[in-house]
């Protein structure tokens, strides 16, 4: 079965579900040029549209002033020497006023654009924001198995396509279409039919051609964007990767892999530049025998008499005049079919649906104690495999509840369900009575703070990161938190103070110090639970008592659930929970699950062992 199409994911849509990708795409776009309540996007569409109709009226009849000026030189060189003078100023008249409209043709098109230009970057700038704001709405579940890179790539083409595509539907085919008709009519009238007939046989055989062979090339530059977005994805990926490409001496393993996958680009790429070439020679050769044809024509009549020498220069004028929209037509073309993919793969995003979403009548959850209840919870990523099975658990206000557990044992999906990055698949999941199904996520979100194993920063100031923990924050409230997470002094000591760049993924800073940051964030967020995923297991020993004194505090007062690896850290928990193969296998204080030399007493007694052969080592 021969494909017919070739997406950016190696798919082979119909020539059907193109055209239907297609229309979308046009529907989707036509409301930014006559938007709902935007009196002022009207307007300059109005007066952008009054520009070009005068313009396009202004180009149709400059070549009427042309032919005047040379119909009026013709003869001076075998009139009378004052009639000659005549001539000459009447034909400088003429000429001066083939410049005026020239130049008028040129200034209403400029108009056009200059009217219009802020209609456009308008729809680029919203669309470029509802692109972006989506993304942020689509549930952890795609942003986990998304490629960063090649996303970026599809959004900045997509959002790029949008200004064309509208000047493309106002100011392209109809207006178009509108010149050729008007240029033909007169040459209907002021010639005969067969000049018109060679031009709309022309045009017809010119069309044809175009739009074939860019259907093919449209192909071609799909598969051209699809290399190009898998070579952007692993450049990304190995630069955010940098320190394991390091780690494993990966650098040329790394340039050839990129390379590999440029190369690829360079043949698409390659094809593409060839087959354009193709096209514009083939559009040259149609465009110029249509003209030859009538220029032949006009000549013929130039030496029988039933046509003038200005006559001759108008019809040359009107094929040029033809030749350049036309040309103009083979362009856009292209560039609507190369736009309607690149904002079809856009809009495909946008209209990917999020798997969690609030209902309608969803209310702010209220948080008055600070109970977090799992009620029978079963969860699985795979429904056919589940996480979670029948988990329960109540985390008391004001309480410390630790989660522990072998890998696998669902430890981590337990921070994602508060979160409510997942739903759960059935049994409940409340706070203070209240089903987290039933409340706004924004709400959700403001009631929890975390510090996850790995702090992820901003590339920004080391100000900017802590105060990210509340929108609005003062330089004293930003201090007072770092202050609480003991990193105050160590931020006072740098050159730049608060105003230190971290780097990327705060790169420039410890492990220790990230966390601190982290917890001086989360801090200053203030919320009443909170969620410790593993805070401290990647840090060294000495580090880990500091942060945990920190951690400790901060946790006054709060509900807290502390997921951990170490035991170590959760022995002052009020209740431990172990979890084994998604079910609860054991609960009560660190002394308590001792005594019962169960699986957490294994645990621990491992642990220690191991703590033991460190020390001694």
């Amino acid at each position: 079965m021969r494909r017919n199409r070739l997406s950016d994911h190696g798919d082979a849509p119909d020539a059907g579900q193109e055209r239907r990708s297609g229309w979308r795409t046009i529907r989707r776009v036509a409301p930014y040029l006559w938007p709902e309540g935007q009196a002022w996007v009207k307007r300059r569409v109005v007066w952008a549209l009054v520009a070009l109709f005068a313009s396009k009226l202004v180009a149709v009849s400059t070549p009427f002033f042309y032919k005047a000026a040379v119909d009026a030189l013709a003869p001076a060189q075998e009139a009378a020497d004052t009639a000659a003078w005549m001539l000459a100023i009447g034909a400088v008249g003429l000429t001066v006023a083939y410049g005026v409209a020239r130049l008028m043709g040129v200034g209403f098109a400029q108009a056009r654009d200059a009217i219009f230009a802020r209609v456009g970057q308008r729809a680029l700038r919203r669309l470029a924001l509802e692109t972006f704001s989506h993304m942020h709405q689509l549930s952890l579940s795609y942003h986990i198995t998304r490629k960063t890179g090649g996303l970026s790539r599809i959004i900045e083409r997509g959002v790029k396509g949008v200004d064309f595509l509208l000047r493309f539907m106002l100011f392209s085919i109809g207006p178009l279409i509108l010149e050729l008709m008007m240029i033909g009519v007169i040459l209907f009238v002021v010639f005969d039919i067969w000049y018109l007939a060679v031009v709309a046989g022309t045009i017809a055989v010119y069309i044809w051609f175009t739009f074939t062979v860019t259907e093919w090339r449209v192909r071609v530059r799909r598969e051209m964007n699809r290399q190009d977005t898998d070579a952007n994805q692993k450049a990304i990926d190995s630069l955010l990767n940098f320190e394991t490409v390091k780690y494993f001496g990966a650098e040329s393993r790394e340039a050839m892999r990129y390379d590999s996958a440029m190369e690829r680009y360079e043949t698409a790429a390659l094809k593409t530049a060839w087959s354009l070439s193709a096209l514009n020679f083939g559009q040259s050769a149609l465009i110029t025998s249509g003209l030859v044809a009538v220029m032949v024509m006009a000549a013929m009549g130039v030496q029988t008499g039933s046509l003038t020498v200005g006559d001759f220069v108008m019809v040359n004028a009107y094929m040029i005049q033809i030749t350049m929209p036309l040309n103009f037509l083979g362009t856009v073309y292209r560039e609507i079919r190369q736009s309607l993919v690149d904002m079809g793969e856009m809009f495909d995003l946008l209209e990917r649906p999020a798997d969690v979403t609030d209902k309608p009548d969803a209310k702010p959850l209220e948080v008055t104690g600070g109970e977090i209840r799992f009620d029978r919870v079963v969860f699985g990523y795979d429904p056919a495999r589940p996480v979670l099975k029948g988990i329960d658990l109540t985390v008391k206000p004001g309480t410390k509840v630790a989660i522990v557990g072998p890998s696998g044992s669902g430890k981590s999906t337990i921070g994602r369900l508060l979160f409510r990055f997942y739903d759960v698949n059935s049994g409940a999941l409340r706070i203070d009575g209240q089903d987290l199904r039933d409340v706004t996520q924004e709400s959700l979100h403001a009631a929890i703070g975390i510090v996850p194993q790995d702090t992820v920063l901003f590339n920004d100031t080391i100000g900017y990161n802590i105060a990210y923990g509340r929108e609005g924050a003062t330089r004293a409230q930003i201090e007072a938190a770092a202050r609480a997470a003991r990193i105050h002094d160590f931020i006072a000591g740098l050159p730049e103070g608060y105003d230190t760049q971290v780097g990327e993924r705060g790169l420039k800073l410890s492990g220790g110090e990230k966390q601190r940051v982290g917890i001086a964030r989360t801090l200053l967020k203030n919320p009443p639970i909170l969620l410790l995923d593993e805070a401290t297991s990647a840090l060294d020993t000495e580090t880990e008592r500091d942060i945990q004194l920190s951690l400790h505090e901060m946790g006054a007062g709060r509900s807290v659930i502390t997921i951990a690896h170490r035991l170590s850290t959760v022995v002052d928990a009020d209740e431990i929970v172990v979890l084994e193969a998604g079910r609860v296998s054991e609960r009560g204080t660190h002394e308590a699950l001792l005594a019962r030399g169960g699986r957490y007493a294994a645990m621990w007694r491992r642990q220690q062992a191991e703590a033991e052969d460190e020390s001694a080592a």
